[in-house]
């Protein structure tokens, strides 16, 4: 059942502002705190690692005196909000709750941390193995009549936007979960239509992993098309349970 007593409109509109307020100051107080750790543990010397053996003994550039401290800003932005993340589940959940079925408050703690899982894996598997792979054909890519003078600031935008979009793209089980659950989808509209998704998979590969097609586009378009497969036999598993309770629900009269 769903939670009881119904909340007028205008406190629930109330809750959600203080809600929001909470997850500001808690992302406000996040970013400070990221911002202290990127700078006391030298976070960024450590995310330029995968570029140092191209840089033959050389540093990062940088060409602007404010460089420095908008690449530590930025890594802190976005750093904040993976530590803000435990607070801003927990203030949407506290909010969506009472709203919920039973049954469907059982699912949504899943659903979170497998969502967390799977943006830190497709993150992961970003800098660990995909990064070094692009930075291996670009910076060698017409390497002897070219002298390379990487910029900070281009470096670190080219990283966090490869990890943001590793991460992102490894979501796609979790949107056609929530699809599936809404209606939206069905599993056999999703079978019907994998040939597409291969192509899809191996135009986001192209389009998300700058480099060698060959190589750097299939780290994403492989994981990324059999995640599509696991997205198939979750919506498999929703459908069936929402037939199940829609046959005790007709049965329960009876």
């Amino acid at each position: 059942m769903r939670g009881e007593g119904e909340m007028p409109f205008l406190e629930h509109l109330e809750e959600l502002r203080w809600r929001l307020v909470w997850v500001a100051l808690t992302y406000v107080v996040a970013v400070f705190v990221a911002f202290v750790l990127l700078v006391k543990f030298d976070v960024i010397g450590y995310m330029a690692q995968p570029i140092q053996p191209f840089l033959q003994g050389r540093k990062l550039v940088f060409t602007h005196p404010g460089d420095a401290f908008q690449i530590v800003l930025s890594a802190s932005l976005a750093l904040g909000a993976v530590i803000a993340l435990p607070v801003i589940i927990w203030q949407g959940w506290g909010f969506l709750a009472p709203a919920l079925y039973q049954h469907e408050r059982r699912v949504v703690v899943p659903v979170f941390v497998a969502a967390i899982f799977l943006f830190g894996a497709g993150a992961a598997m970003c800098y660990f193995y995909v990064l070094p792979l692009a930075l291996q054909f670009l910076m060698t890519f017409q390497s002897g009549s070219l002298e390379p003078m990487i910029t900070a600031s281009e470096y670190f935008g080219f990283v966090i936007s490869m990890v943001l979009a590793f991460g992102a793209s490894f979501e796609l089980p979790i949107v056609i979960l929530l699809l599936s659950a809404l209606g939206v989808v069905t599993p056999q509209f999703l079978a019907k239509f994998r040939r597409h998704a291969a192509v899809g998979c191996v135009v986001a590969g192209a389009v998300l992993t700058p480099g060698d097609l060959l190589i750097a586009s299939a780290t994403m378009a492989v994981p990324l098309y059999l995640l599509y497969e696991v997205s198939i036999w979750l919506s498999y598993l929703v459908q069936r349970r929402k037939r199940r309770r829609e046959a005790l629900e007709d049965e329960a009269p009876a």
